[in-house]
Protein backbone atom coordinates (compact mmCIF):
# COMPACT_ATOMS: atom_id res chain seq x y z
CA UNK A 1 0.00 0.00 0.00
CA UNK A 2 1.58 3.03 -1.34
CA UNK A 3 0.46 7.19 -1.54
CA UNK A 4 0.67 6.97 -5.46
CA UNK A 5 -0.42 10.89 -6.12
CA UNK A 6 -2.00 13.83 -3.99
CA UNK A 7 -3.56 17.06 -4.77
CA UNK A 8 -3.64 19.80 -2.60
CA UNK A 9 -6.10 22.93 -2.27
CA UNK A 10 -6.03 25.86 -0.27
CA UNK A 11 -4.04 24.87 2.38
CA UNK A 12 -1.87 27.17 3.83
CA UNK A 13 0.40 28.63 0.96
CA UNK A 14 -0.78 25.72 -1.21
CA UNK A 15 -3.80 27.18 -3.52
CA UNK A 16 -3.67 24.30 -6.32
CA UNK A 17 -0.71 21.49 -5.82
CA UNK A 18 -0.45 17.97 -7.42
CA UNK A 19 2.56 15.59 -7.32
CA UNK A 20 2.94 11.95 -8.20
CA UNK A 21 4.96 10.31 -5.48
CA UNK A 22 7.48 7.27 -5.67
CA UNK A 23 6.73 3.89 -4.01
CA UNK A 24 9.83 4.14 -2.61
CA UNK A 25 11.39 8.01 -1.99
CA UNK A 26 10.16 11.27 -2.97
CA UNK A 27 12.45 14.60 -2.01
CA UNK A 28 11.26 18.42 -1.73
CA UNK A 29 13.55 20.63 -2.01
CA UNK A 30 13.00 24.76 -1.12
CA UNK A 31 13.67 27.38 0.62
CA UNK A 32 12.27 28.30 4.40
CA UNK A 33 8.33 28.95 4.43
CA UNK A 34 8.13 27.60 0.71
CA UNK A 35 5.44 25.08 2.05
CA UNK A 36 7.81 21.99 2.10
CA UNK A 37 6.11 21.14 5.44
CA UNK A 38 2.71 21.88 4.52
CA UNK A 39 3.35 19.44 1.64
CA UNK A 40 4.08 16.87 4.42
CA UNK A 41 1.24 18.43 6.48
CA UNK A 42 -1.17 17.63 3.46
CA UNK A 43 0.07 13.65 3.78
CA UNK A 44 -0.49 13.26 7.48
CA UNK A 45 -3.67 14.96 7.43
CA UNK A 46 -5.01 12.34 4.73
CA UNK A 47 -3.16 9.61 7.07
CA UNK A 48 -4.60 10.60 10.43
CA UNK A 49 -7.09 13.26 9.99
CA UNK A 50 -5.12 16.13 11.86
CA UNK A 51 -2.20 18.09 11.42
CA UNK A 52 0.59 17.48 13.68
CA UNK A 53 1.52 21.22 13.51
CA UNK A 54 -1.75 22.70 15.42
CA UNK A 55 -5.25 21.84 16.52
CA UNK A 56 -7.08 24.65 15.26
CA UNK A 57 -8.47 24.03 11.65
CA UNK A 58 -8.99 27.62 11.08
CA UNK A 59 -5.19 27.87 10.92
CA UNK A 60 -4.98 25.25 7.79
CA UNK A 61 -7.24 27.39 5.51
CA UNK A 62 -5.70 29.31 2.88
CA UNK A 63 -6.18 33.17 3.39
CA UNK A 64 -9.48 34.44 2.06
CA UNK A 65 -10.65 30.42 1.31
CA UNK A 66 -13.30 28.91 3.71
CA UNK A 67 -12.43 25.21 3.22
CA UNK A 68 -9.11 23.67 2.34
CA UNK A 69 -9.59 19.81 0.33
CA UNK A 70 -6.58 17.40 0.46
CA UNK A 71 -7.09 14.59 -2.19
CA UNK A 72 -4.69 10.80 -2.74
CA UNK A 73 -4.42 7.78 -4.60
CA UNK A 74 -3.42 4.87 -2.33
CA UNK A 75 -2.35 1.77 -4.49
CA UNK A 76 -3.25 -1.16 -2.43
CA UNK A 77 -3.08 -4.82 -4.06
CA UNK A 78 -3.06 -3.29 -8.06
CA UNK A 79 -6.40 -1.58 -6.78
CA UNK A 80 -6.91 2.47 -6.72
CA UNK A 81 -8.48 3.69 -3.61
CA UNK A 82 -9.90 7.50 -3.12
CA UNK A 83 -9.01 8.92 -0.11
CA UNK A 84 -10.07 12.74 0.65
CA UNK A 85 -10.53 15.03 3.59
CA UNK A 86 -11.94 18.59 3.54
CA UNK A 87 -11.60 20.68 6.54
CA UNK A 88 -13.73 24.26 7.13
CA UNK A 89 -14.31 26.07 10.40
CA UNK A 90 -17.59 23.01 11.03
CA UNK A 91 -14.81 20.40 11.48
CA UNK A 92 -13.46 17.75 8.74
CA UNK A 93 -14.92 15.22 6.50
CA UNK A 94 -13.42 12.51 5.08
CA UNK A 95 -14.25 9.67 2.24
CA UNK A 96 -12.65 6.67 1.26
CA UNK A 97 -13.07 4.77 -1.75
CA UNK A 98 -16.37 6.93 -2.62
CA UNK A 99 -18.09 6.23 0.75
CA UNK A 100 -18.23 8.77 3.38
CA UNK A 101 -15.98 7.80 6.18
CA UNK A 102 -17.83 6.87 9.60
CA UNK A 103 -14.58 8.01 11.77
CA UNK A 104 -11.59 9.30 10.97
CA UNK A 105 -9.60 6.74 12.15
CA UNK A 106 -10.43 4.83 8.81
CA UNK A 107 -7.73 6.98 7.21
CA UNK A 108 -5.08 5.79 9.24
CA UNK A 109 -6.33 1.86 7.83
CA UNK A 110 -5.89 3.25 4.09
CA UNK A 111 -2.98 5.55 5.05
CA UNK A 112 -0.96 4.54 8.00
CA UNK A 113 1.41 7.47 9.02
CA UNK A 114 4.18 9.02 10.77
CA UNK A 115 6.48 11.91 11.19
CA UNK A 116 9.71 12.97 12.33
CA UNK A 117 9.99 16.67 12.32
CA UNK A 118 11.25 19.22 14.28
CA UNK A 119 8.87 19.33 17.17
CA UNK A 120 9.68 15.35 17.61
CA UNK A 121 10.90 16.18 21.31
CA UNK A 122 7.86 17.18 21.82
CA UNK A 123 6.88 13.53 22.33
CA UNK A 124 9.22 12.91 24.97
CA UNK A 125 8.98 16.54 26.90
CA UNK A 126 5.38 17.11 26.85
CA UNK A 127 2.69 15.39 29.08
CA UNK A 128 1.20 11.92 28.57
CA UNK A 129 -1.23 12.68 25.88
CA UNK A 130 1.19 12.46 22.98
CA UNK A 131 2.51 9.47 24.58
CA UNK A 132 -0.70 7.76 24.65
CA UNK A 133 -1.61 8.80 20.58
CA UNK A 134 2.07 6.87 20.14
CA UNK A 135 0.95 3.85 22.02
CA UNK A 136 -2.66 4.05 20.50
CA UNK A 137 -1.45 3.96 16.74
CA UNK A 138 0.40 1.32 16.96
CA UNK A 139 -1.94 -0.72 19.00
CA UNK A 140 -4.47 0.54 16.91
CA UNK A 141 -2.77 -1.25 13.94
CA UNK A 142 -1.95 -4.91 15.62
CA UNK A 143 -5.04 -4.96 17.35
CA UNK A 144 -7.89 -3.69 15.07
CA UNK A 145 -10.68 -3.96 17.63
CA UNK A 146 -9.31 -1.38 19.70
CA UNK A 147 -10.77 1.88 18.42
CA UNK A 148 -13.74 0.48 18.31
CA UNK A 149 -13.49 -0.46 22.42
CA UNK A 150 -11.53 3.54 22.36
CA UNK A 151 -14.35 4.69 21.01
CA UNK A 152 -17.19 3.21 23.37
CA UNK A 153 -15.08 4.20 26.33
CA UNK A 154 -14.77 7.45 25.45
CA UNK A 155 -18.31 7.93 24.72
CA UNK A 156 -19.24 6.41 28.40
CA UNK A 157 -16.29 8.98 30.14
CA UNK A 158 -17.86 11.70 28.36
CA UNK A 159 -21.67 10.90 29.86
CA UNK A 160 -19.84 10.19 33.61
CA UNK A 161 -18.29 13.20 33.19
CA UNK A 162 -21.02 15.32 32.15
CA UNK A 163 -22.86 13.38 35.09
CA UNK A 164 -20.30 14.71 37.72
CA UNK A 165 -20.04 18.08 36.92
CA UNK A 166 -23.80 18.44 36.99
CA UNK A 167 -23.82 17.22 40.79
CA UNK A 168 -25.45 14.14 40.02
CA UNK A 169 -26.13 11.67 42.68
CA UNK A 170 -23.86 8.47 42.91
CA UNK A 171 -26.41 6.71 41.67
CA UNK A 172 -26.87 7.91 38.67
CA UNK A 173 -23.36 8.84 37.88
CA UNK A 174 -22.31 5.06 38.47
CA UNK A 175 -24.50 4.05 35.48
CA UNK A 176 -22.10 4.13 33.44
CA UNK A 177 -18.91 2.77 35.35
CA UNK A 178 -19.91 -1.21 33.32
CA UNK A 179 -19.04 0.00 30.25
CA UNK A 180 -15.76 2.39 31.40
CA UNK A 181 -14.83 -1.15 33.78
CA UNK A 182 -14.95 -3.99 30.34
CA UNK A 183 -14.00 -1.19 27.61
CA UNK A 184 -11.01 0.49 29.76
CA UNK A 185 -9.53 -3.10 30.82
CA UNK A 186 -9.52 -4.46 27.65
CA UNK A 187 -7.87 -1.36 26.52
CA UNK A 188 -5.17 -1.19 29.01
CA UNK A 189 -4.75 -5.07 28.23
CA UNK A 190 -4.18 -4.42 24.88
CA UNK A 191 -1.71 -1.31 25.39
CA UNK A 192 0.22 -3.40 27.92
CA UNK A 193 0.74 -6.65 25.22
CA UNK A 194 2.10 -3.68 22.86
CA UNK A 195 4.26 -2.05 24.98
CA UNK A 196 5.66 -5.81 26.02
CA UNK A 197 6.04 -6.05 22.00
CA UNK A 198 7.96 -2.64 21.48
CA UNK A 199 10.59 -2.51 24.61
CA UNK A 200 13.03 -4.75 22.52
CA UNK A 201 13.10 -2.64 19.62
CA UNK A 202 13.11 0.42 21.30
CA UNK A 203 16.29 -0.69 23.37
CA UNK A 204 17.88 -2.07 20.28
CA UNK A 205 17.41 1.37 18.12
CA UNK A 206 18.04 3.16 21.26
CA UNK A 207 21.92 1.52 21.89
CA UNK A 208 22.05 2.58 17.74
CA UNK A 209 20.59 6.43 18.00
CA UNK A 210 21.85 7.13 21.18
CA UNK A 211 24.51 4.63 22.44
CA UNK A 212 22.51 3.87 25.81
CA UNK A 213 19.96 2.15 27.10
CA UNK A 214 16.31 3.35 26.62
CA UNK A 215 13.56 1.46 28.40
CA UNK A 216 9.59 1.92 28.47
CA UNK A 217 6.95 1.89 31.41
CA UNK A 218 3.31 1.21 31.01
CA UNK A 219 1.21 2.91 33.84
CA UNK A 220 -2.38 1.80 33.30
CA UNK A 221 -3.96 5.11 35.03
CA UNK A 222 -5.44 3.43 38.16
CA UNK A 223 -3.27 1.63 41.01
CA UNK A 224 -1.74 -1.64 39.50
CA UNK A 225 -3.06 -4.84 40.91
CA UNK A 226 -6.46 -2.95 41.39
CA UNK A 227 -9.20 -3.90 39.38
CA UNK A 228 -10.52 -1.18 37.46
CA UNK A 229 -14.33 -1.39 38.99
CA UNK A 230 -12.70 -0.71 42.82
CA UNK A 231 -10.04 2.06 41.58
CA UNK A 232 -13.61 4.35 40.59
CA UNK A 233 -15.00 3.21 43.69
CA UNK A 234 -12.55 4.45 45.45
CA UNK A 235 -12.14 7.51 43.40
CA UNK A 236 -15.81 8.93 43.75
CA UNK A 237 -15.08 11.13 46.37
CA UNK A 238 -12.38 12.71 44.51
CA UNK A 239 -14.30 12.51 41.34
CA UNK A 240 -17.21 14.24 42.67
CA UNK A 241 -14.90 16.76 43.97
CA UNK A 242 -12.96 17.23 41.06
CA UNK A 243 -16.32 16.69 38.83
CA UNK A 244 -13.88 14.25 36.53
CA UNK A 245 -13.09 10.60 36.50
CA UNK A 246 -9.80 10.25 37.54
CA UNK A 247 -8.94 6.78 36.62
CA UNK A 248 -8.92 5.00 33.72
CA UNK A 249 -7.16 4.72 30.63
CA UNK A 250 -7.38 8.01 29.61
CA UNK A 251 -4.83 8.68 32.73
CA UNK A 252 -2.16 5.92 31.38
CA UNK A 253 1.02 7.14 31.40
CA UNK A 254 4.17 5.62 28.86
CA UNK A 255 7.70 6.31 30.76
CA UNK A 256 10.64 6.87 29.11
CA UNK A 257 13.50 5.86 30.86
CA UNK A 258 17.27 6.24 29.74
CA UNK A 259 19.83 4.90 31.88
CA UNK A 260 17.12 4.16 34.72
CA UNK A 261 15.87 7.60 35.28
CA UNK A 262 13.15 9.32 33.89
CA UNK A 263 14.58 10.41 30.34
CA UNK A 264 13.10 14.59 29.91
CA UNK A 265 14.88 15.19 33.33
CA UNK A 266 18.52 14.38 32.28
CA UNK A 267 18.50 14.66 28.47
CA UNK A 268 19.28 17.88 26.29
CA UNK A 269 16.70 19.03 23.42
CA UNK A 270 18.63 17.37 20.70
CA UNK A 271 18.98 14.12 22.62
CA UNK A 272 14.79 14.08 23.20
CA UNK A 273 14.57 14.43 19.37
CA UNK A 274 17.02 11.24 18.64
CA UNK A 275 14.84 9.51 22.02
CA UNK A 276 11.49 10.58 20.04
CA UNK A 277 13.18 9.37 16.92
CA UNK A 278 14.21 6.02 18.49
CA UNK A 279 10.34 5.30 20.11
CA UNK A 280 9.31 6.03 16.17
CA UNK A 281 11.30 3.66 14.00
CA UNK A 282 11.03 1.13 16.81
CA UNK A 283 7.13 1.55 16.11
CA UNK A 284 7.88 1.03 12.65
CA UNK A 285 9.87 -1.93 13.19
CA UNK A 286 7.20 -3.68 14.81
CA UNK A 287 4.22 -2.67 12.43
CA UNK A 288 6.34 -3.66 9.36
CA UNK A 289 7.15 -7.02 11.02
CA UNK A 290 2.87 -7.60 12.03
CA UNK A 291 1.52 -6.15 8.52
CA UNK A 292 2.15 -6.19 5.06
CA UNK A 293 1.28 -2.85 3.97
CA UNK A 294 4.11 -0.09 3.71
CA UNK A 295 3.50 2.91 6.67
CA UNK A 296 4.42 6.09 4.89
CA UNK A 297 7.68 8.13 6.67
CA UNK A 298 7.34 11.76 6.89
CA UNK A 299 11.15 13.50 7.69
CA UNK A 300 10.74 17.46 7.46
CA UNK A 301 14.45 18.60 7.39
CA UNK A 302 15.96 16.39 9.23
CA UNK A 303 19.66 17.35 8.42
CA UNK A 304 18.35 20.31 10.23
CA UNK A 305 18.20 18.43 13.59
CA UNK A 306 20.56 16.07 13.56
CA UNK A 307 24.37 16.13 13.18
CA UNK A 308 25.47 14.22 10.62
CA UNK A 309 26.50 11.16 12.58
CA UNK A 310 23.11 10.92 13.92
CA UNK A 311 21.59 11.96 10.73
CA UNK A 312 23.46 8.69 8.92
CA UNK A 313 22.48 6.38 11.71
CA UNK A 314 18.89 7.46 11.17
CA UNK A 315 19.16 7.14 7.85
CA UNK A 316 20.68 3.61 8.01
CA UNK A 317 17.46 2.79 10.67
CA UNK A 318 15.42 3.95 7.52
CA UNK A 319 16.57 2.32 4.84
CA UNK A 320 16.16 -1.12 6.32
CA UNK A 321 12.82 -0.58 7.17
CA UNK A 322 9.56 -0.90 4.34
CA UNK A 323 8.70 2.57 4.45
CA UNK A 324 7.26 4.47 1.49
CA UNK A 325 9.78 7.75 2.09
CA UNK A 326 9.04 11.33 1.77
CA UNK A 327 11.81 14.07 2.96
CA UNK A 328 12.14 17.64 2.98
CA UNK A 329 15.34 19.69 2.84
CA UNK A 330 16.70 22.93 2.38
CA UNK A 331 19.36 21.53 -0.05
CA UNK A 332 18.81 20.58 -3.62
CA UNK A 333 21.45 17.49 -2.93
CA UNK A 334 19.51 14.63 -1.47
CA UNK A 335 22.38 13.53 0.23
CA UNK A 336 23.02 10.37 2.43
CA UNK A 337 19.33 9.58 1.55
CA UNK A 338 20.58 8.38 -1.45
CA UNK A 339 18.64 8.70 -4.86
CA UNK A 340 14.91 9.84 -5.00
CA UNK A 341 12.69 8.04 -7.33
CA UNK A 342 10.89 11.57 -7.53
CA UNK A 343 12.13 14.95 -6.62
CA UNK A 344 10.35 18.39 -6.51
CA UNK A 345 11.19 21.81 -5.74
CA UNK A 346 9.00 24.00 -3.66
CA UNK A 347 9.08 27.95 -3.83
CA UNK A 348 6.21 30.27 -2.76
CA UNK A 349 3.60 27.12 -2.37
CA UNK A 350 4.38 26.31 -6.01
CA UNK A 351 5.84 22.65 -6.94
CA UNK A 352 7.85 21.82 -9.86
CA UNK A 353 9.57 18.10 -10.76
CA UNK A 354 12.90 18.33 -11.56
Amino acid sequence: MTLRSLQVTDLRCLRNVELALDPAFTFISGPNASGKTSLLEAIYLLGRGRSFRTRRLEHLIAHGRDRFVVFGEVNRDDRIIPAGIEGSVKGLRARIDGQAAKSLAELAVALPTQVIDPEVHKLIEEGPSRRRRFLDWGVFHVEPGFVGHWQTYQQALRQRNAALKSRQPRNVVSVWDSELVRHGEILSGARQRYLDDLRPLVAEVGRMLLGRDVTLQFRSGWHRGTPLAEALSSSWEADRERGSTLVGPQRAELVVQIGGVLARDVVSRGQQKLLAATLLMAQLKLFSADSAVKPILLLDDPAAELDSERLSVLLEQVRHQPVQLVVTSLSENPGVFGTPGARFRCNAGQLTPY
